[in-house]
Formats: structure tokens, sequence, C-alpha cells
């Protein structure tokens, strides 16, 4: 059995730094999409923001359903980055506690402490992703779904 675990062990080291990778990517994406979220807010301020919505209606003629699978399509990777981000943080966590603990029970402080700094900075990371891109999601559908509303009322008006 012990060559078993061994290999598990071996197995789920491989996957940190991909999952590492994924963090950064998530903290990127979400910083980007928070930057043309405030300056999105900033035009719907001022009263200058051009809904992309209401122009993919005007140029297909798209159906209420359609439309409403355009705003799934606009939100998926905000959706998936709230969503994942979260896991992908406690996959970066537990993957550095097993050499933590074994460090541990060697009275290794350097190396519990090498190892909890990957694991905590990560999941801190991933969280902040996850935080960032569940706001973005939240509001940015909101006033999608209100542009699709103005969008119905200007065809039942015309």
């Amino acid at each position: 059995m012990n060559a078993l675990e061994h290999w598990l062990y071996d197995l789920s080291r491989l996957f940190l730094a991909p999952v590492l990778v994924l963090i950064l990517v998530a903290l990127v994406y979400a910083f980007a999409v928070l930057g043309a979220f405030a300056m999105e807010a900033l035009q719907r301020r001022r009263g200058r923001h051009r809904s992309a919505l209401a122009a993919f209606a005007a140029a297909t003629g798209a159906g209420s359903d359609d439309l409403e699978l355009w705003i799934m399509r606009r939100l998926e990777w905000l959706r998936i980055t709230a969503r994942s981000a979260p896991m992908l943080g406690l996959v970066a966590t537990m993957i550095p506690m097993g050499p933590a603990l074994l460090a541990l029970t060697q009275s290794d402080a350097a190396g519990v402490g090498e190892n909890l700094v990957v694991a905590f900075s990560s999941v801190v990371l991933a969280l902040i992703a996850a935080s960032i891109a569940f706001l973005v999601l939240t509001v940015r559908r909101r006033w999608l779904l209100q542009e699709l509303r103005e969008v119905e009322r200007a065809r039942e008006a015309g």
C-alpha cells in the first residue's frame, strides 16, 4: 500500500503548478473585467453607455430567447471564474498541506512555513478573483436583463 500512497502523492504534486497558473489567470482576468466594469459603470452614470445587446438585437432581429442566450454567453466566463476559482484555491491549499505536515513531524519549521505560504496565498488570491468575478457577474447580469426588458418594450411599442 505504501507504493500506492507514494504514487498518489506524486500525482497530486503534478497538479500544483497548473492550478497555481489557473489561479493567476483567474486573478488577471478578474482585474481586467473589473476595469471594464468600472468603465461601463462610469459610462452608464454619465448616460454615454451604448447597449451591445440592443445593437445585437437591431442587427440580427433576434428574438427574446436568442437575446437571453447572448446574455448567457456574455456572462459565461465570469460565472466560470466565480465558481471555479474557490475550488482551485482549495486544491492549491490542500496539495502543499501534505509536505507541510511531514515537515511538522520532522520539526522542520522552514519546510512548514514554505508550504503554508503557498497554500494560504493561493487560496487568498483565488478567493479575491472569485469575489471580483461574482460582483461583476451579479451587477452586469442585472444591467443586461434591464437592457433586454428595454428591447422587448421597444418591440412591443413599435
